[in-house]
């Protein structure tokens, strides 16, 4: 990985630490407390050695010591236990405010950003990525400030007792992060590599499982299970690298503190044989003063150790920060005003343009139209624009002109209250798994009753009825044991529960039978009596009774006017309908039996 993205990647994580709360801070105090009881500890054992072995006074003496060592020994243990439950609450609510932040953007981005990757991506960076970024927060940061603090504090008891072995652990310190950081140097590019690998195998994987039954059918099963093998290898491969590094970062770090404690081991050793003369400030180096050290030389490295052995934690949040950083800092379409919108809807275009979240023209300029109560219908080759439109008018896309709300500009407005006043339904209906009353009410308070209305208008009670579970019919994944129809009027129902001033309607009908869209269709046009409607379709046959079409192809208004003005013009309208005409024609002929003489 580039040093510059690295450096940017690891500040990013270090402005979201303010998310931890004062656990952070929490995590650092328990440490110090911990490194600080240590040296008590050490003080005393070499204390209590220094007087029996040398001095050769009597154990009575040092009854207080023993109990000291032993009420330390507890306060040790509690302070641990508070350390590893304070830096797993910072992690804790660092990865709730991610996960939130992440959910809220997607929420901002809205389909059109989010369809440009699979299910499988997104579940994968929600989930996993999020997940990696624990450790960072939770253990790898609270170490980086306390291998700074706790060496210096050994260093500060250590230096006026004996020079030399002071400088021994000055000298030596450095190597553990030296080598540390030429280990794992390649570790943040391999985790990188495998979050890679495991959100295209996610993706892969979660969109062979919704085409199961289609590769069945066309015989593919074998072709696409091999593919996923071939990507779980790659995915196996990437992991085991990441592991390589973490078993040889670990390594590294410990045959290095060792090394060093064996040199101060060393030093005193031949100190004792009095073969080397330095260190001391005059008086001989006494046992005390050796044990002293000696007890502190692994706890001097311990720190650095732990930020060793963590520094993997570091690279695997980087790995996973490239994808969460370039979400969370993606440019969306804000409606950031905070005017509100009040009565009917009326909605004015001029000079429209609306852009792809990445700069492309998809629609415009264009200019029209829609009265309050008006129902207007939009027509077209399909990916001449229509759906873009109706994103822009969601707040979904960038868009340029004027786009104006009962007057006010559409970007003024704010973006929850505008959509108060939408009820959405596309094409694919979205459930949920839960219960059918909790997928109708969406969150709002509605009685038993209200719902039961809403499903009877949305001509899909019989569903509730039928059921011995009532509303609290399951609604499985995928809406699964729901035929399309069915799953289209619950998702009716639930858009008839927004009591909304403007329907957007995204080809609401077109996967549904004819019964089924009669239903769904009767309903609409009920619903939105007294209503702005706008509706994106591809059934010309049932335009008469909509008061304007805007014909779009190409990324331009080419048509508009009212169905019987259409007729009459020759154009992208006319040609659309005698194709769809032409069609049922050959349809009601294909269906008529063949009969002749033998």
């Amino acid at each position: 990985m580039d040093k510059t993205v690295e450096k940017k990647l690891t500040k990013w994580l270090k402005l979201q630490k303010k998310a931890c709360g004062f656990y952070l801070n929490l995590s650092v105090f328990f440490g110090v407390l911990i490194g600080l009881s240590l040296m008590c500890q050490a003080w005393l054992i070499a204390t209590v050695l220094q007087g029996i072995i040398i001095d050769e006074l009597p154990k009575s003496d040092f009854i207080d010591h023993f109990w000291a060592l032993l009420i330390l020994t507890v306060v040790r243990g509690v302070l641990a236990f508070a350390r590893e439950r304070a830096s797993f609450q910072a992690g804790a609510k660092l990865r709730i405010q991610m996960r939130a932040a992440v959910l809220d953007k997607l929420a901002q981005l809205g389909p059109a950003f989010i369809k440009g990757k699979p299910a499988g991506s997104w579940a994968s960076i929600v989930l996993e990525q999020v997940e990696d970024l624990q450790d960072f927060y939770a253990r790898y940061l609270p170490q980086v400030v306390l291998a700074g603090f706790i060496p210096l504090i050994i260093l500060v008891a250590v230096f006026p007792i004996n020079w030399a072995a002071g400088l021994i652990l000055l000298a030596t310190a450095p190597l553990i992060p030296m080598f540390m950081i030429l280990v794992g140097m390649g570790a943040a590019d391999a985790n990188r590599k495998n979050f890679s690998a495991l959100a295209r195998l996610s993706g892969h994987f979660m969109d062979r499982l919704k085409g199961l039954s289609t590769l069945k059918l066309f015989d593919q099963g074998e072709k696409e299970a091999r593919v996923i093998k071939k990507a779980s290898e790659e995915f196996r491969e990437r992991t085991m690298a990441v592991l390589r590094m973490a078993f040889l970062s670990s390594a590294v770090l410990e045959f290095f503190a060792a090394v060093s404690i064996a040199v101060m081991a060393v030093y005193f050793g031949f100190s004792y044989l009095h073969h080397l003369d330095f260190g001391h400030y005059g008086a001989p180096i006494s046992l005390f003063t050796g044990l002293f050290v000696l007890i502190l030389a692994p706890e001097f490295y311990q720190p650095l150790r732990d930020m060793g052995t963590h520094y993997h934690a570091k690279a695997q949040a980087i790995g996973a920060a490239e994808e969460l950083m370039t979400l969370l800092d993606h440019p969306s379409e804000q409606l950031g005003g905070d005017k509100q919108v009040n009565g009917d809807i009326q909605i004015e275009a001029k000079d429209l343009s609306v852009y792809s979240l990445d700069g492309s023209l998809l629609l415009g300029p264009i200019s029209f139209e829609v009265g309050a109560h008006e129902h207007v219908a939009v027509v077209g080759p399909s990916g001449a624009g229509k759906t873009s439109l109706l994103n822009a008018l969601l707040g979904f896309l960038p868009y340029q002109g004027q786009l104006l709300i009962n007057g006010t500009e559409l970007k003024q407005l704010s973006l929850s209250d505008w959509r108060k006043h939408i009820a959405w339904l596309g094409q694919e209906p979205q459930l949920f798994h839960g219960s059918l009353r909790e997928n109708v009410a969406m969150g709002r308070e509605l009685t038993d009753s209200e719902i039961l209305s809403l499903l009877s208008k949305a001509q899909i009670v019989e569903l509730a009825e039928q059921q011995a579970q009532g509303l609290d019919y399951p609604i499985q994944e995928q809406t699964a044991g729901l035929s399309v129809g069915q799953a289209q009027r619950i998702a009716l129902a639930r858009a008839l529960a927004q009591q909304a001033q403007l329907f957007v309607l995204d080809e609401p009908t077109a996967s549904l039978d004819s019964l089924s869209e009669q239903a769904v269709q009767a309903t609409l046009t009920e619903a939105t009596i007294g209503k702005a409607c706008i509706m994106v379709t591809h059934r010309l046959e049932n335009l008469s009774a909509m008061d304007k079409i805007l014909v779009i192809d190409k990324g331009a208004l080419v048509q508009q006017g009212s169905y019987q003005a259409l007729l009459t013009q020759s154009g992208t309208f006319k040609q659309m309908l005698d194709e769809a005409n032409s069609v049922s024609e050959f349809d009601i002929d294909a269906s008529e039996p063949v009969t002749g003489d033998n």
